[in-house]
C-alpha cells in the first residue's frame, strides 16, 4: 500500500507540473504517513544524503562558471570557435557546437550553457541568414556536450553515490564528449550542405592566434581544473574553491569585465542554484531509501536477469529505460533514485561500473533536449521566440546522431574506460 501511494503521489505531481524536488519530497512524506514510520527519518535523510564532502563542489563549480561567463568569457570562446570553423558551410552552426565544447568545461551545466551560448549565438545566426528553429535545434542540442566534458555536475553527483572517483568520472566523461560534439558538427555540415546555408570568409590564420589569445585564460580553467585532480594536490572540492578564485581574479584583473559590485549578486545567485541541486539531492535520497527498503532494486536486478542474462541486451534496456526516463524527468532526479538500482543490475553482468556510470550520463543528458521536458528545448525556444514544436523537429536529427554516440560508448567500453586508466592508475 505504501509503495503504490509513493509512486501514484509522485507521477501526479509530475503530470501536474509540480517541482521534480517537491514532488520527491511529497510523495516520500506520504510513504512515511501512510506506512506509520516516524516523520523525523526524513530530514535525518535528507541530510544524509547531503552530507558527502564532494557535494561542496558543486556551489564551486557553479560559482566558477558563473564568474567566468560574466566576466566576458563567452564572447571570446566564440570568437575563436568563429575563427576554426566559421568559413565551412554552415559555420556558424558549427561555432555553436564548438563553443559548446569549450565553454562546457568551464560550466559543466548544460542549461547554463544553452542559456549563455544561445543568448548570443540565436539571434547572430538568424541574423546571418538561417532558420530560427535549426538555430534554437542546434543550441539546445549541442548544450548536452558541457556536462560530459569535464567539469560536470552529474559527474559529480555519480561519485557520491558510487564512490568512483570523481577525477576518473571526470576523464571518462573527455572522449564521449569529443565525440558528441564531432558527430554533431558533421550531422551540422550536412544539413548545411543540403539546405545551402550560408558561410563567412576565412579570417585568417591572425585572427585564430588573436582569438586564442583572447580566449586563452577562460580556456585554462579546464586544465587548471583536470591538474588539481589528476596531480592529487587537491580534491574535487578544493578543487571547486580554487577554481572559483581563478574566475574572480580574471574577470577582474585580466578581462576587466566583471564589476566588483556585481560579485555579491553572482555569489547569492550561485548559492541559490546550487541549494536547488541539494534539496533535490536531500529529497531523492529520502525516496531513493524507501525503494532501497522495499527491495526495488534487487526486484529490478531479478526481473531483467529473469528475462535474460546478456550483457548486451541488459545494456540496451537500461539505455532505452533511462531514454525514457530522460524525457521526463530531471537528469539529477534520475541519476540519485536509478542509478544504484541499474548500478547493481549492470555489475551483476559485469559491466564496468566507471563504463555504466559514463553511458547513463550521456543518456540522461540527451534527454535534456527530448519533448516533452527537455529543459534546453524550452530555453532555446524561448530565445529564438518559437513555439516548441518547429524546434522539436529540427532537433530530431541531432537526437538521432547523439544516441548513436551513446550506443558506441555503451558497446565499446575503453571510450570511457581508457583514459581513466592511463592517468590514473
Amino acid at each position: 500500500m505504501g509503495l503504490l501511494i509513493l509512486v501514484t503521489v509522485f507521477v501526479i505531481g509530475l503530470v501536474v507540473g509540480i517541482p521534480v524536488a517537491i514532488t520527491l519530497g511529497l510523495s516520500s512524506l506520504c510513504y512515511l504517513l501512510v506506512t506509520g514510520i516516524p516523520v523525523v527519518v526524513m530530514p535525518q535523510k535528507m541530510y544524509a544524503g547531503m552530507d558527502v564532502f564532494v557535494l561542496l563542489s558543486i556551489p564551486g563549480f557553479i560559482l566558477a562558471g558563473n564568474l567566468m561567463n560574466r566576466g566576458g568569457i563567452t564572447e571570446r570562446i566564440i570568437r575563436f570557435a568563429n575563427a576554426l570553423v566559421g568559413w565551412i558551410r554552415g559555420g556558424l552552426g558549427l561555432t555553436n557546437v564548438g563553443a559548446s565544447m569549450l565553454f562546457g568545461g568551464i560550466t559543466g551545466t548544460a542549461v547554463a550553457d544553452a542559456a549563455s551560448i544561445g543568448g548570443v549565438m540565436i539571434p547572430g545566426m538568424k541574423k546571418a541568414g538561417y532558420p530560427a528553429d535549426f538555430s534554437a535545434a542546434i543550441t539546445a542540442a549541442s548544450s548536452t556536450v558541457g556536462p560530459i566534458i569535464p567539469p560536470s555536475v552529474p559527474m559529480i553527483i555519480v561519485g557520491a553515490l558510487s564512490g568512483i572517483s570523481v577525477g576518473k568520472m571526470f576523464l571518462a566523461g573527455a572522449i564521449p564528449g569529443i565525440l558528441l560534439g564531432m558527430a554533431m558538427m558533421i550531422t551540422t555540415y550536412v544539413i548545411a550542405r543540403r539546405r545551402n546555408f550560408p558561410k563567412q570568409e576565412w579570417q585568417g590564420v591572425g585572427e585564430i592566434g588573436r582569438s586564442f589569445a583572447g580566449a586563452f585564460w577562460a580556456l585554462a580553467m579546464t586544465a587548471l581544473i583536470l591538474y588539481g585532480l589528476l596531480s592529487g594536490v587537491a580534491t574535487p572540492t578544493e578543487t571547486a574553491i580554487i577554481a572559483s578564485v581563478y574566475a574572480m581574479f580574471i574577470g577582474l584583473v585580466v578581462y576587466r569585465e566583471l564589476p566588483f559590485r556585481e560579485i555579491p549578486k553572482i555569489i547569492v545567485d550561485s548559492a541559490v542554484a546550487a541549494s536547488g541541486i541539494l534539496v533535490l539531492v536531500g529529497f531523492a535520497n529520502v525516496f531513493g531509501w524507501i525503494l532501497v527498503s522495499e527491495r526495488i532494486p534487487q526486484a529490478i536486478a531479478a526481473a531483467v536477469l529473469s528475462f535474460t542474462e546478456n550483457k548486451f541486451i541488459i545494456i540496451l534496456i537500461i539505455n532505452i529505460l533511462l531514454l525514457i526516463v530522460g524525457m521526463f524527468m530531471e537528469t539529477i532526479a534520475a541519476l540519485i533514485i536509478l542509478f544504484v538500482p541499474l548500478l547493481t543490475l549492470a555489475t551483476s553482468v559485469g559491466i564496468d561500473p566507471l563504463h555504466f556510470a559514463t553511458f547513463a550520463v550521456l543518456n540522461l543528458m540527451i534527454g535534456l533536449t527530448t519533448p516533452p521536458l527537455g529543459v534546453c528545448l524550452f530555453v532555446c525556444a524561448g530565445i529564438a521566440r518559437l513555439p516548441l514544436t518547429p524546434v522539436i523537429i529540427a532537433i530530431l536529427p541531432f537526437i538521432a546522431t547523439n544516441i548513436i554516440v551513446l550506443l558506441m560508448v555503451s558497446y565499446f567500453p575503453p571510450l570511457a574506460t581508457w583514459l581513466p586508466s592511463v592517468l590514473i592508475p
